[in-house]
């Protein structure tokens, strides 16, 4: 068992090495672009929303 939770940790750690490399390696200067529409944020709060969620200055 103590073997089992070794190996998995150490698969974790490997795992994260790997991440964290290839964020590090992403260049900051590209830009998200939603390929789909179904991918779009949906709004939650109705359009007829005077206050429109609290987004509105006062």
């Amino acid at each position: 068992m103590k073997h089992i939770v070794r190996a998995f940790v150490v698969v974790l750690v490997l795992t994260g090495v790997a991440a964290t490399t290839q964020t590090s390696n992403a260049s900051a200067k590209k830009k998200v672009v939603a390929s789909r529409v179904s991918m779009l944020p949906v709004p939650t709060c109705a359009p007829s929303d005077p206050n429109a969620c609290g987004m509105k200055g006062r």
